[in-house]
Order: structure tokens, then C-alpha cells, then sequence
């Protein structure tokens, strides 16, 4: 897995490596999907709690849909320093190509918040 896109804040590491499915795309009525993994790394000397996500996804068109929501796929990682944690979800889309990034709010063992960097990166449907 090439984690190609990577953004680094706070001492926290945000990697993303993307894929177009093309088993559950169907260019004939206008769905293209795509699956992203995730890996957060800790490199800081504290323990950090993931809260939220939100996203900002842009299609094609430019059209842009936010996305906001506790925790991700179910879980609010607790993340040690040196530690990491993976997590695998999706994206449809009704246009062959767009993009998404974002921020994850973290909390710290001493209660401080602050926000981290998803980077930026590309859903482009392979060109038949």
C-alpha cells in the first residue's frame, strides 16, 4: 500500500492511500466509487483520543459536500505516542474524478483539543 499522501500536524501523521473499485462503480448511472486507508500515526511524547472527522468532499463539477461525525468507522481511537492506528472507508461520487480532505479533532491525555490535517488527495476513475 503506497500512502502517497501524507500531512503532518502537531506531531500527528496522516496518511491516506486511495483506490478506485471498479467492481462497485457503474459509469452507466453515474456512480463511481473509490476506497481510502487510513493510518494515523502518534509521533508526539503524549497519548491522543480521536473525536471527529470532518470532511470536505469535491466532485468533479465542483460541487462540495461537507461531512461531519463523531469518531471514524465507529471508533474514537485512543492512539499512544509511537503508536498508530488503520482504518479503511469509501467514497461515492457521481462524477468520474473529485477530491476530499479534512480534519480529525484529537483531544490529548491532559484534556487540550486540537485539529489535524487529513491531507488533500485525488478520486480519479481510470480513463477506458
Amino acid at each position: 500500500m503506497l500512502f502517497s499522501n501524507v500531512a503532518t500536524t502537531n506531531g500527528i501523521t496522516v496518511r491516506v492511500a486511495v483506490s478506485f473499485l471498479a467492481e462497485q462503480s457503474d459509469p452507466s448511472i453515474n456512480r463511481w466509487f473509490w476506497s481510502y486507508h487510513v493510518r494515523i500515526e502518534n509521533g508526539g511524547s503524549r497519548s491522543v483520543q480521536l473525536l471527529s472527522r470532518s470532511w470536505t468532499i469535491t466532485d468533479g463539477r465542483g460541487g462540495v459536500h461537507e461531512v461531519h461525525g463523531e469518531g471514524v468507522v465507529g471508533e474514537m481511537p485512543l492512539i499512544a505516542p509511537d503508536g498508530s492506528f488503520d482504518y479503511v472507508s469509501g467514497c461515492p461520487l457521481d462524477t468520474p474524478t473529485g477530491s476530499m480532505a479534512g480534519s480529525y479533532r484529537m483531544v490529548d491525555e491532559d484534556g487540550g483539543a486540537f485539529d489535524v490535517d487529513i491531507p488533500k488527495f485525488a478520486l480519479l476513475a481510470p480513463v477506458n
